[in-house]
């Protein structure tokens, strides 16, 4: 072989050394980007299975919410009547009554408490953040538990608050939080025994609200499970009643609001749950805003006639307000018991105030609401909606679709009066507070 050749040869050898290496990385990266294709495929069908999901989790919610609020609905109303009637029940009959409201408000609780749950570990959960006074609603809670403390002979202590401490956080949902640290402390307390809620200003960014109890207290072992849920702690088969649901929805709720909790406890002693929010600066108040609301003007029989119209499915649900209505002489109902009839008696009489439904056969509350809306005649109603969708998401949108209130089931009558009264306005024989259906605390 000549010089020549032996080059050519070298260099074909060289070549193919270079192709072969070239070849395989090529085919490697074929195979890598064949793995990830597939990988976003599987990922991208899982995503769309979880989101399917959580959709069906989030109807069933809503549904099973809708479906056990509406017997619970006639249940708490037909008794809080009951307990208000004329001519008043015997001793007997109240003490009947009073068990009645008892054990529906605890079921209510126990649905209410399942769902917060629920939802919120779904990520569909939302808080709407504000200035909140929490000066207020430690007087609003303190009304609301001195019934269940009076039950229990339980000392309740609300130490002094500076008015000008302002929380950023959700209304509602600190008032959950803290009737629920409360009514544990309460629950879970030796008799005749104390709590001790006080507030105090942790940092310039943080308040402090601490409840303390005079309790058996909790072992080391139990407080590292307080918060697991449906864990009751060896309480199971207790006389204390309970879902071991309550502590992780309030820590949820707290964190959700950008707060922490936590607890203190001494076996024998006590133990002092706590939790910090996020620090707010306190609103600049109206001109005259805090003055005194004027007292709820006597009733006048000269009053003119107001007319109800309530649009509703349900016979028992027809029923209850038609009863609470009997209470007001110069307050007539209308029903209808579907949409299409009652956008007929709208236009026909043009009521005072519309009650929606908004779960109805066939045309649904929301778009009878649009028809009126649409309609000039109408469109100057207000309407009050009311329903057994007690889901946020639920709420949430049908609330946003124009309804003057939005009220949920079961009734609370005092807050059903108090709607009714906004929707009817101000003026002389307009108002229709007349103390019945008073909940003494209850939310």
């Amino acid at each position: 072989m000549n010089r020549t050749e032996a080059r050519e040869d070298a260099t074909t050898s060289r070549g193919e050394g270079v192709r072969a290496p070239s070849d395989e990385h090529t085919r490697v990266l074929q195979q890598a980007n064949s793995q990830l294709v597939i990988a976003i495929v599987e990922s991208q069908i899982l995503a769309e299975q979880l989101e399917k999901a959580n959709l069906a989790k989030s109807e069933f919610l809503s549904r099973m919410s809708h479906e056990l609020r509406t017997p619970l609905n006639a249940i708490l109303g037909f008794a809080q009547l009951l307990e208000s009637g004329s001519p008043p029940p015997t001793p007997k009959q109240t003490a009947s009554v009073q068990q009645i409201l008892r054990a529906g408000w605890y079921l209510l609780t126990l649905i209410n408490q399942i769902l917060d749950l629920a939802v919120i570990e779904s990520g569909r959960f939302s808080v709407t953040p504000e200035p909140v006074s929490l000066w207020e609603v430690m007087g609003e809670c303190q009304v609301m538990i001195k019934s269940q403390a009076q039950q229990r002979d339980i000392q309740v202590n609300f130490l002094p608050i500076d008015k000008t401490w302002f929380a950023h956080a959700d209304r509602t949902r600190v008032k959950q939080v803290l009737i629920n640290l409360l009514s544990n402390a309460i629950q879970y307390n030796r008799a005749r025994g104390s709590v001790a809620v006080r507030c105090t200003a942790s940092s310039p960014e943080r308040l402090h609200i601490s409840i303390k109890d005079s309790g058996a207290g909790l072992t080391a072992e139990n407080l590292a499970h307080l918060f697991e849920p449906f864990n009751r702690l060896g309480q199971e088969n207790g006389a204390q009643k309970g879902t071991g649901i309550g502590l992780v929805v309030t820590k949820r709720l707290v964190e959700l609001m950008g707060g922490s909790i936590g607890v203190e406890s001494t076996v024998g002693v006590g133990s002092e749950f706590w939790i910090e929010l996020v620090r707010d600066t306190m609103p600049k108040m109206a001109a005259g805003s805090d003055l005194p609301e004027e007292l709820t003007p006597p009733f006048q029989d000269s009053s003119p006639l107001r007319t109800l119209l309530y649009v509703e499915d349900n016979p028992s649900n027809l029923m209850l307000v038609a009863q609470i209505v009997e209470y007001y002489p110069r307050l007539r109902m209308l029903s209808a018991s579907d949409g299409d009839l009652g956008l007929e008696l709208a236009r026909a009489h043009l009521p005072d105030v519309i009650l929606m439904d908004i779960n109805l056969r066939g045309t649904k509350g929301f778009q009878v609401l649009e028809a009126l809306q649409a309609d000039p005649q109408t469109a100057h109603i207000p309407v009050l909606a009311i329903s057994a969708n007690a889901m946020p998401r639920d709420v949430e949108k049908d609330a946003a679709a124009g309804f003057l209130r939005y009220l949920t089931k079961p009734i609370k009558i005092n807050e059903f009066v108090q709607a009714l009264d906004m929707a009817l306005g101000p003026g002389p024989g307009q108002r229709l507070t007349r103390g019945i259906g008073q909940e003494k605390g209850r939310q």
